[in-house]
This record gives C-alpha cells, structure tokens and sequence, in this order.
C-alpha cells in the first residue's frame, strides 16, 4: 500500500486551538491499529502532509482509515475528522487521487472484530407445571477487537435478552491482553410463560417477533469508565424456524451508527495503490525461484534474472526489497551483492565517489540493513535517540534560526555534546555489528581495494558510505522510519536531530576525516566490522591492540616436585593475532573471553562444536573422546541472527516479484528486443533510445534468460486462471 495525502478547509475543533493556528497532522489506521503519522503541520486549515509511506498488510482487516488531528500541547490532541475506506472498495481508489469529505469522529463508532455466537430455543417446564420458551446464549469466542493505546484489550461482553418491556443482562468473565478471546461461556434466558397445566390460566405471553439478543463487548479499563469495542443484534424470530443457530457475527458501532448530519469538517485528498496477491501453493513457485537464486553464479552478472528484474523495475523503489528477502533466506545475498557491486565499480571513474548513487547494488545493501540491523541500530542507537528527544536541550547554531534569548555557545555545547555521544555510540558497537553485514562490509572493501589500488582509503570509504551515510545518519534523522520511536519528533527536536545527522555524515566521511583526531577511533571501527580475522592481513601497516594484559596460566596434568602450579603471562589481542609474554599487570579471564569472543564472530573458519574440558592422560575429560582431533561435545554460542528465515515468506515474495515482473511486461519485450538487435548487429550501437536504459553486456545469455522468465510467467499466469475459474464457478 502507497500512499499521499493533503487536506483543505479544516474545521473547527473544540478546545483552546483557534481555527488559524490549527496545527494538525494525520494518521493512518488498519481497522484500530495505527499504522503510520505525518509530522505536524504548523498553522494551516489546508496542510500539505505530501508523505509517501508504502507498507505491507500482515492479517485480515475491514478498513483503512485516515485520521486527521489537531496538535495540542495541555491534553489530548483533538480529532478533526475521518475517512474510512471499506476493504472491498479500495480497489475501486487504487492508483488514482481522490478528495474524500471528513466524517465525525465518534468514539462509539469506532469499531472492529467479530463476535461468535450459538442460540437454542427450547421448551421447558418449570416447578410449579407451566411450560415456557427458554433461550440459551453461548458466547463463544471474538476475532481481531482493536488494541487499545498500542496493546491488547482486556475485553468481557455483555448479552441482553431486549424486548419492549423487558431488557436482562449478564456478562462474562474479563480476559486479559488479548485481541482474540475465548469466552465459552453459556447464559439462559425466559422467553415466555404461556399457562398453568392445573388451572390453564394464561399468565403471560410475549411477542418472540419483537424480542432481540443484543451482545456489547467492552475493554476493562479498572479505574476509568470502559471502552466501547463495538456491539452486534440478533433478532430472536429468527430460532423459530431452526431452534439452533451458530454464526459468526460482524460487530457493528454503537446504535448500528445512526447519527446526524455531520458538520462540514473539510477534505481531505489521497492517492493510495493498493495491491492483492494471492500466493499459489510453494510447487507454483519452484522454477522462479530456482532461477533467481542461480543470479550469483550467472556470467555476467547483467544476464541473471535477479539483475534484470532491478534493471526493468529500477523506477520503483519496493522492488528490490522482495528479492533481497528471497536471497537473504536462501543464503545467497552476499555472493550476488557482491557481484551487482563489481559491476558497479567497474563503471565508477572517481574514487571519491564510490557507491553515491542510486543503484541496484546500494538499494539491495540499503534493505538488507533494514532487514538485518533492526536489532543492531535499536541497541546502538535508541538509549541515546530517547535521550535526545526527552531531554530536549536547543542545538541550533544558525544565526538566522535563533530564537530571542538563545545562547548559540550554549547550544554549540549542546549540539557537541549529543554528537559526541552519538559518535561514541556507533564507533563502539562494532561487537553488535550483525555478521551477515560484517560480510557484505568485507567483500565491498576487497572490491574498492581491488578496483582502486592505489588509493589506500578507498577500502574504508566504501564501507563508511554505507554504515554511516545510508544507515545511522539516516535513522538519526528519521529515528520513527526505523522503529526507534513512535511517531515524527517535534519540530524543535527534528532540527536538533537533523544537525546531528549531517554531522554525522561529515564525520564519517573517510576524507573530512584524514586530518582530525577522530581518524584513528573512525578506523578502528572501519576495521572491526569490515576485517576478516581468520585470513591474511588486509594490508594495513598497524594491527589494533584490542586488549592487553597479564594473566595466570595454570599447569595441567601431573605436577613435577618443585613445579609451581600457576605461571604469569602477558596477552595480548589484536585485530590480527593472540601473543603473550612475560610483562606486569593483572585482568580478568572473563574480560579475555568476552573480547575473544567478539573479535572471532566474523571468522569463517569459527568452529560449531568446542570442548569444555582439557585433554589429559590421551582422553577429552568432557567426554572422554580419545582423540585430541575429536570434533567438540558441546555447541557453541551462535552469532547468526535469530529468526532471520522465519520471518520471511518465500511464497509470498515470490508471488510479488512475479506481479512485479507482470506490471512491466512491456519493459520485458523491449529489453528481448534491444538483445536480439544487439546479437545480430555487432557494430556501434544505433539501437533506440529506450534500449540504453538497460545493461546489457551479453546479448545472447541475457536473452535466454529473459526467455526463461517468460516460460516461467506463463506457467504461473496459467496457474492463476485455473485457480480463478474455479474460484468463479464453484463457489456459492
């Protein structure tokens, strides 16, 4: 989903806020759950928020809808209005600009789930020997209630018995912290008491036609009153026909919604795409899949199928971040990365300006760092981001910005200070550097190195372009794009947070650096998260001392007379190599340990297995292999990211690069055609303009895989359509 918004001729709000110092900004809902929010926009009744946000829907929903509030500084911000889009409508919306009126917000309104319901209609006799009607309402379970304030509810439901003369209620147990409770609870009700079988005297007889079962659902809120979740009516005539009635209910707003006319509360203008996959079974995708993955291993790397998808699709921006998740899964991201980046390199001129584009290569390591560093940048960077926000210390050092009674020393002083710390924080998390990025940061600087040998900084500037320019100085300055906070800082914090940024990119660049004292901390860090300790030496002329001092090294087996049990050693660790001798001081093994262990997580000869114990008297005493070669007992501690192929759907993302291949079927006949011309006529290139666009080294390999792909689209196509057909015959 892709969208961009505007609105015009805001209406007034209730609250202190006046028409013309509106400010206001806008959310974005999937049913209940915020999705996204636009910064503020200062004092306008017509704001242009003109922000494009693309994100994929992970379960079911009913609406999309678009929020729109006035910013207040004392209490809550204040509603302005709403559009709600029906799920079934917004294909009609798709790929087009709409204005939409703003409708109340009203919080009875404000619904969404599903409730599920059992009745029986029975007849009963009671003590005294009339017959009457009973019903038995079970509550079974409800479906997808809204999160309240960005956590699951604490719902219980009410069940009313409701007549014209007559409303009974009871109500459930509370469930905590879930959106999907299960109640299985069962209440009885007395529908009508007809006569006496002594007397025959008629005491009392109710209209079933009138009679309903209403059910409300409700969030506990303990101290404060409870939150309506939305409720649903079930006439009760509807059990006389079939006395036992199971169904799945929408739950509907307060009142079934019925309000008045609404005052004029203004527009507000969308262009949204929205997109539907449906995922054929994984067998579907197997040949598509096979193809792409083989991408690394093609010569060259323009003719794979995984380059020609980035080429003919290099205008929209989400492309690319399919097939970088289908490579991460399948462990094939770091080879064909590295190959798009070779071939990139073989037509960059100038050293210093390596990786500065937009292209296949920076666009596939700039997802993969979203995908993989989520964890890393959140450890490094949010303890330091909230404190900047929180603290909110005035860092603007630009004369025609200062306010009245701001000291630009004292905000030079701030602004150093946040700096320094957020400097620090980055330069010293080379420990936390996930390994899949130490990889791809490696094999970049062995292919600046390789492409540019005589500039001795290149190999570092190829990797600072990325950890620094496209990766931290961007989350700091959009800290809620990378889940580090919630929502748009203030203004006042976004300009403190924008200074920072652009320091940040001008300390890590390798060239503003090379004459600053920060140079050596600036490639320490270089080196730790892009250095492949288990090989020969890089080239650099110094090895870093990682730590350094004297520990006791105990004799094993059997002691000679006169042996002393301990002996003092002086370590040593660099980036390189462990050595030791004889020198003063004291440390920690556990200190040792910790900073072997953290240098060796890169190391592609790293073991899997390790032995606990030692090997004494021709046996591991851990168990008692008698090898000395014996692979290890015991597992060691993984370094790979944890749940990194779970969360990826290969199916899913298979389906998307076959729309996305779909949607530029046309680009695809012209890139055939452009090869078949270029086979044929191997002179100067007089080829149209449009064949230029696309990178074509070898003509004939990149036409047979072009052929490939095109079997391979009409196979899935064909599968869609039988799926379709039956789809449109079969059902009810």
């Amino acid at each position: 989903n892709m969208l961009h918004c505007e609105a015009k001729n805001l209406g007034s709000v209730s609250g202190p806020n006046r028409q013309r110092d509106l400010c206001t900004f806008c959310t974005i809902s999937l049913d209940q759950e915020e999705v996204f929010r636009t910064k503020v926009f200062d004092k306008s009744v017509c704001p242009f928020y003109g922000e494009d946000f693309y994100f994929e829907i992970p379960r079911p929903f009913q609406c999309l809808s678009f929020y729109v509030y006035a910013k207040s500084v004392f209490q809550r911000d204040l509603p302005v209005g709403k559009v709600s889009i029906r799920k079934d409508d917004l294909c009609k919306y798709s790929g087009k600009e709409h204005w939409f009126g703003l409708q109340t917000v009203d919080p009875n309104s404000e619904v969404q789930g599903k409730v599920h319901l059992e009745m029986r209609l029975s007849e009963v006799i009671t003590e005294n020997g009339s017959t009457g009607q009973h019903i038995s309402v079970r509550i079974i379970e409800c479906k997808e209630l809204p999160l309240i304030s960005g956590q699951n509810c604490d719902p219980y439901a009410t069940v009313s018995l409701v007549g014209p003369a007559r409303s009974d209620q009871k109500k459930t147990k509370v469930k905590k912290k879930t959106s999907n409770p299960h109640f299985e609870e069962t209440f009885f009700f007395e529908v009508t008491r007809s006569y006496s079988r002594r007397t025959q005297f008629n005491v009392e007889e109710e209209d079933i036609e009138k009679l309903e079962i209403k059910v409300d659902l409700w969030n506990n809120e303990n101290l404060a009153q409870d939150v309506f979740l939305g409720e649903t009516r079930v006439p009760v005539k509807i059990l006389q026909s079939d006395h036992i009635h199971k169904a799945w209910y929408l739950l509907q707003p307060k009142g079934n919604g019925n309000k008045s006319k609404s005052d004029d509360l203004g527009s507000l203008r969308l262009k949204l795409t929205y997109i539907e996959d449906t995922v054929l079974p994984s067998a579907c995708y197997t040949p598509l899949c096979t193809l792409l993955l083989k991408s690394p291993d093609v010569k060259p790397i323009s003719a794979s199928a995984a380059h020609i998808l980035g080429d003919i699709c290099r205008e929209r921006y989400e492309v690319v971040l399919p097939m970088v998740r289908l490579l991460l899964h399948n462990n094939r991201f770091v080879p064909f990365v590295s190959a798009v980046a070779a071939l990139e390199l073989d037509n960059t001129q100038e050293a210093n300006t390596i990786f500065r584009g937009n292209s296949l290569a920076t666009r596939c390591i700039d997802d993969m760092m979203k995908i993989v560093g989520k964890n890393y940048l959140s450890v490094t960077l949010k303890p330091v981001i909230d404190e900047i926000c929180e603290s909110n210390k005035t860092c603007e050092i630009d004369p025609i910005k200062l306010k009245e009674g701001d000291n630009v020393e004292v905000n030079k002083e701030n602004l150093q200070g946040y700096v320094q710390k957020v400097f620090s924080s980055i330069t010293q998390s080379s420990s936390n550097c996930p390994p899949l990025m130490c990889d791809v940061f490696r094999s970049l600087r062995h292919l600046a190195c390789k492409r540019f040998p005589g500039d001795p900084h290149v190999q570092y500037s190829a990797v600072s372009s990325f950890v620094f320019l496209r990766f931290f100085a961007v989350a700091v300055l959009s800290p809620h794009s990378f889940q580090l906070r919630s929502h748009h800082p203030d203004p006042e914090i976004s300009r403190t947070l924008t200074l920072i940024s652009k320091t940040i990119q001008t300390l890590g660049s390798w060239g503003s650096l090379s004459k600053k004292l920060l140079h050596v901390v600036h490639f320490i860090f270089l080196d730790e998260i892009s250095s492949n300790v288990s090989k020969e030496s890089s080239g650099l002329e110094d090895a870093v001392v990682l730590k350094e001092g004297e520990v006791q090294k105990r004799a094993q087996g059997r002691k000679p007379p006169g042996m002393k049990t301990f002996k003092k050693r002086w370590l040593r660790l660099t980036n390189r190599e462990l050595s030791y001798h004889k020198h003063k001081g004291e440390t920690s093994s556990l200190e040792w340990l910790e900073v072997l262990s953290q240098v060796s997580r890169c190391n592609e000869g790293r073991l899997a297995t390790f032995h606990p114990s030692n090997y004494t008297s021709g046996a591991w005493q851990c168990c008692q292999s008698l090898s000395s070669n014996a692979p290890g007992c015991k597992p060691c501690t993984t370094t790979m990211l944890a749940n990194l192929q779970l969360d990826i759907d290969c199916d899913r993302e298979a389906e998307r690069i076959f729309s996305l291949l779909s949607a530029n079927d046309t680009k695809l006949q012209s890139m055939e055609d452009a090869c078949a011309s270029l086979a044929v006529y191997q002179g100067p290139q007089r080829e149209p303009e449009e064949y230029s666009k696309f990178t074509i080294q070898e003509p004939k390999e990149t036409f047979h895989t072009l052929k490939q792909l095109r079997n391979i689209m009409e196979e899935l196509q064909r599968q869609h359509n039988i799926r379709n057909d039956v789809r449109q015959y079969g059902s009810l």
